[in-house]
């Protein structure tokens, strides 16, 4: 594996650099605060910026990252803190007039078990009631884990 350059700087915030190439981090955010940033030149701005229980540099977060975040849990920053996200590297990003690599938040839930969906519980009798309303298995299996034996009863239930 080699060593990105920036890696030889004491950066006080995540970056690109921060996760090998072709890989991901899954973090577990432990708060979001604004605080004052000193950009490249110098100059200080306020920022969005996120912590993380897994390590010790915190993320500054755009308004690309803080949507993903949203579509993965919700709009309120309140609801974020325990919540796992991913980050990885999104090359060739556009930026001040340059091409960049980019940090991003991916916009899928990181190895969280879902749920079981099972006969005789109210996620089974919404299942089918989804189902009967043209909704698909497919949408089904994304968000529940589901046996095949079950599959086949929740379908024929929705007939």
């Amino acid at each position: 594996m080699k060593t990105h350059w920036k890696k030889q700087f004491n950066y006080d915030y995540l970056g690109s650099y921060s996760v090998d190439e072709g890989k991901e981090m899954t973090l577990t955010i432990q708060k979001t605060t604004k605080e004052m940033v000193a950009n490249t030149g110098g100059k200080k701005e306020e920022c969005f910026v996120c912590y993380f229980d897994e390590v010790n540099k915190p993320m500054i977060l755009n308004r690309t990252n803080c949507r993903a975040i949203e579509s993965l849990y919700s709009p309120y920053i309140e609801d974020w803190p325990g919540k796992k996200i991913t980050i990885y590297v999104l090359k060739g990003v556009k930026a001040f007039g340059n091409e960049v690599d980019a940090l991003r938040v991916k916009v899928e839930y990181p190895d969280q078990k879902k749920p079981e969906l099972l006969p005789g519980t109210e996620q089974w009798d919404k299942a089918i009631k989804y189902l009967s309303e043209s909704g698909t298995i497919d949408s089904i299996i994304n968000k529940y884990d589901i046996s095949e034996e079950n599959q086949s009863k929740l379908m024929e239930g929705a007939i």
